[in-house]
This record gives structure tokens, sequence and C-alpha cells, in this order.
């Protein structure tokens, strides 16, 4: 299985969605093409202010000639694979290596290999194991927080783990959580109970069986009541992430006092970790009731 690198950031000029398309150039072509049917990692460029580093996986179903563009290509993303990091991992470790110890000098390459072991230290990094970050309950469907311990091998493990469902809406949920700082978006309220859970709960804004992505721009920490209440279709956004309230609530008033007092969704400040204009509006045409 081949492992490798795909270099973005939210400015880009290419037309990406990480979650769902990558576009190169032809250039490009042939570090890409070997990369079909295996795992890539996203990394945003440390000239970018603030750059989360490496912040993302997903696995590459096929890449293919952009039809709209002459000499562009992309890589279409599998469904339901994409995954952000819970914890963005730097270029550079603690002890001055750097966790992708076979780039040499390819750092400006945006489409490059990656070695099973750097790919096995960069995921394990973003997507610790935290034993104390407890779901609250039906975050895992099976009860498990995680999987069990085996002998690492990085495709029985990471690839399997990558890929377990249960294991994807806990990491969903951190991601979601780390990116709102724990915070629901609707009412503003920072709710930790005595064991260290927050109240909030990660709600996908396109849900996966609908072909949602585990993407943090594909999600929203929401309380639970708000949480219900948006995937029944009565409350959601604009573009702009005014909140929007259905006619069909039955006690607006009651809702309206929840709201926080710019009535706008409250998100995170880099435009990589907001709510995708796409996803909303997916959101407002298929779940939002008049």
């Amino acid at each position: 299985m081949a492992f490798g690198i795909f270099v973005h950031r939210a400015d880009s000029i290419y037309d990406d969605a990480p979650s769902s398309r990558y576009q190169f150039p032809k250039p490009y072509l042939g570090r890409a093409k070997p990369l079909e049917g295996g795992w890539v990692v996203y990394y945003e460029p440390s000239k970018v202010p603030q750059s989360r580093g490496y912040f993302a996986v997903a696995k590459v179903a096929r890449i293919v000639p952009d039809r709209t563009i002459d000499d562009m290509f992309v890589a279409e993303i599998e469904p339901e694979t994409y995954l952000d990091f819970v914890t963005p991992v730097p270029l550079n470790a603690p002890d001055g290596q750097r966790n992708e110890r076979g780039l040499g000098g390819r750092a400006q390459w945006a489409v490059r290999d990656l070695s099973p072991e750097d790919f096995r230290r960069i995921t394990s990094l973003g997507l610790p194991e935290q034993e104390d970050f407890l779901p609250r309950v039906g975050d895992v469907p099976d009860g498990r927080l995680q999987e069990p311990r085996v002998p690492f091998e990085v495709e029985r493990t990471i690839v399997q783990s990558l890929l377990s469902r249960p294991k994807r809406d806990y990491l969903f949920r951190r991601a979601v959580l780390a990116a709102y700082d724990s915070r629901c978006a609707v009412t503003g309220w920072k709710l930790i109970n005595g064991g260290g859970r927050a109240e909030a709960e990660a709600a996908h804004i396109r849900p996966v069986e609908k072909g949602g992505p585990d993407s943090v721009q594909n999600g929203i920490a929401l309380s639970g009541t708000l949480h219900w209440m948006f995937d029944r279709g009565l409350i959601g956004f604009s573009d702009e992430l005014d909140i929007l309230i259905s006619r069909q609530v039955n006690d607006r008033s009651s809702v309206e006092a929840m709201i926080n007092p710019s009535g706008r969704a409250l998100a995170p400040d880099r435009p990589g970790l907001r709510p995708h204009p796409v996803f909303l509006r997916w959101h407002r045409e298929n779940c939002l009731k008049p």
C-alpha cells in the first residue's frame, strides 16, 4: 500500500476540496499516480500564518483528468475516509527532528510519497489515543472507546482504525470540540461536567449516511437540545452563519432565548475550520423545515 503527502492551503489557486478532491497540474501526475488506492496526509505549508502543519488523512480512490481544465488532474477521495486530525502535527518534532523523516530536499513538492514509518508517526500524533476524553452517551455505538491493542503493523492497525465507524465518530467529535473549544456554537455555553466531559456534541452538517465527510468543515458543536433540533431541521444556518429558526418550532421564544446575543453561530477563527457553505446549503435545502 502506498502513502503520500498532498500539500494544501485554504487560499489555494487550485479547485481543491480536501474531503472530496485534490486538483494538481500534469507535472505532478507521475508522483500522484502511485497513490491510487493508497492513503495521503494533508500538509499546510509552514509559510502560511499559524500553519496547521499535517492536518488530515484520506484515502485516494482514483486519479483522473480534470474534465474542465486541460493538463490538470484530480485525485478523487474515497467517501468516508477523510478525517481531520484531532491534534495538528507540526513539521518539526520537539527534539528538532522532522516528523516526516524522509522529507529530505522535497519540501517544495506539493505531491510526494511518504514512508509507512512516517505515515504511522504522523497519524499517531494527529489522532492520539486519549482515554480521559469520554464521549457522551450514544457517541460510540458499541460502547468501546478504542480498538483492542495488537502489535503495531501499519495496514492492520492504523488503516483499519481509520475505516472504523465507531472510532471515526469518536475522533470526529474530538476534532470538532477542539475547534470550538468545547463551546456550543448557538448558545455560546461551555459546560463541562465533574468528570471533564463537555456537554456540547459534534453534529455533522451533512450526515455521513447522506454523503457527508468527517471533516471539521462539515461539523459544528451544538448542545444536546440544539443538536436534536438541527438534525430535525428546526434550526439551520445561512452561509454567513446567521441562525435560522423554522416556522414549525412550536415554542420560538424559548429557542430564541438560547441563542447567543450575536444571532450568529460562533465559529473558529481559521477559515479552514469554519462550516463550509456547501454543507450549510445542503442542510438548508434538504433538512431545514420552512
